[in-house]
């Protein structure tokens, strides 16, 4: 790894560091033990100007600073996040890949493919880890029994599934952006 790709996963790293840090939380309303916030977007919008690989070390490192700083009320919290992110990149490097190899290829059709496959992916990703995991004691769930877990399955769903539905289109445009101004050159 040359010293440009060290410094874009310092800088990118540092940015999710901050976002997810900062006081920029707005619950759920349907759920509000469930937060929204935009960390994951300049996870999306690295991914997109350089590669898969590079938003994944972000997204490693940015769990290994929130199990220090700030694990939430879940000690595991952090990597429960970070399943999220990376099914949700795969979704999205899926879709691009697929994409490229289609003859009619548009940024519109790649933005409306990688936010379906990223939303589907992670909905399913969390839906199978949530299920699995918040019934045990901690540090690994809450011991919530499997009947309430079940009951929230949906709502969660709904809270992945939302969290796509603007991270993505804004990482997009992010990197487009990036790209149109040419201050990231992914040489």
């Amino acid at each position: 790894m040359d010293t440009k790709n060290i410094s874009i996963i310092i800088v990118f790293t540092a940015l999710t560091v901050v976002l997810n840090l900062s006081p920029f939380k707005i619950p759920a309303p349907y759920a509000p033990f469930l937060i929204y916030q935009i960390w994951e977007i300049p996870i999306v919008a690295v991914t997109l100007l350089y590669c898969f690989k590079t938003g994944i070390i972000i997204s490693f490192v940015n769990t290994l600073v929130l199990l220090i700083v700030f694990p939430g009320a879940l000690p595991t919290g952090p990597f429960y996040n970070l399943a999220a992110v990376l099914s949700m990149l795969f979704g999205i490097v899926s879709a691009v890949k697929l994409s490229s190899k289609s003859n009619r290829s548009s940024g519109l059709r790649e933005l409306t493919a990688s936010t379906g496959l990223g939303l589907a992916l992670r909905v399913t990703a969390m839906t199978l880890i949530n299920g699995t995991l918040l019934p045990y004691p901690p540090p690994l769930g809450f011991g919530i029994p499997f009947e309430i877990v079940t009951a929230y399955l949906p709502l969660i769903a709904l809270f992945n599934a939302t969290i796509t539905l603007y991270t993505i289109p804004v990482g997009y445009a992010l990197a487009k952006a990036v790209k149109k101004r040419g201050v990231l050159r992914s040489e």
